[in-house]
């Protein structure tokens, strides 16, 4: 039960490992991915033992605001990680959709942007800002560290096979890589959402409430059926206007 936990709140931390790791050059990909994940294995266990003792220091609010109905923010560590780690994920997927619409050759368009050791520290960072809620979540299910931390490094495991293979899927269906930066645009939203919940934000006077799982899950499925149907759609119109052009010319 742990391990399916930790595969499934970690799918959209795959998404997000293979697009940092195109910012690097193409034979170092792979690597960047896997050691990217292997470090942050060993670093969400440590992670998970310092739950286990200190949780209570995650939960204490360390920045309280209230600047005259503008703005109200009771802010622990917690809700701090989750509410930056979705607004950097918000601006990554929106830097990306800008970058796909702004160059002319999208064949040469994915240069080593980054280096090696960047892109390994930032998957290793925003790894571990995935790793709170799915942390928290086995927690409430069992209190033994070592059948965490096994479900942990099977987890890990599977998302480093698997890393290799939703990269290299993106790589030859290009078409879905717009599909994908939107999922990741929907996931950004989740976690502003739930962290500004936890951290009590209101924005003049409007608290933000976390937005449900059931309609995250549900805008993900939409997202990819009209995907789906746009491209099968697409396909057809192109049949047709290749069909056409023939009859014309003949």
């Amino acid at each position: 039960m742990l391990v399916l936990l930790q595969a499934v709140l970690g799918f959209d931390n795959l998404l997000y490992i293979s697009i940092e790791s195109k910012r690097v050059p193409v034979e170092r990909q792979a690597y960047v991915r896997r050691l990217g994940i292997a470090l942050a294995i060993i670093l969400r266990i440590v992670l998970l033992f310092v739950l286990v003792q200190a949780i209570q220091y995650f939960q204490d609010p360390f920045l309280k605001l209230d600047y005259q109905g503008v703005i109200k923010i009771s802010a622990n560590v917690h809700s701090f990680i989750v509410l930056f780690g979705g607004a950097f994920i918000i601006y990554t997927a929106v830097k990306e959709i800008f970058h796909m619409l702004a160059v002319d050759d999208l064949a040469h368009s994915d240069g080593a942007t980054r280096s090696v050791a960047s892109a390994i520290i930032w998957i290793v960072a925003m790894n571990l800002i995935f790793s709170f809620d799915s942390i928290l979540s086995a927690m409430a299910l069992t209190e033994v560290f070592w059948v965490m931390a096994t479900a942990i490094v099977i987890s890990g495991v599977m998302m480093i096979w698997l890393s290799d293979h939703v990269a290299e899927f993106l790589n030859k269906n290009r078409m879905y890589e717009v599909l994908g930066l939107f999922i990741l645009f929907i996931v950004g939203i989740l976690l502003v959402s739930e962290g500004g919940h936890l951290a009590h934000l209101a924005l003049f006077g409007f608290p933000i409430e976390p937005m449900a799982k059931s309609t995250f899950y549900f805008v993900i499925f939409v997202l990819v059926l009209v995907d789906l149907v746009q491209g099968r759609y697409q396909r057809k119109l192109t049949m047709q206007k290749t069909r056409s052009v023939e009859t014309t010319s003949s």
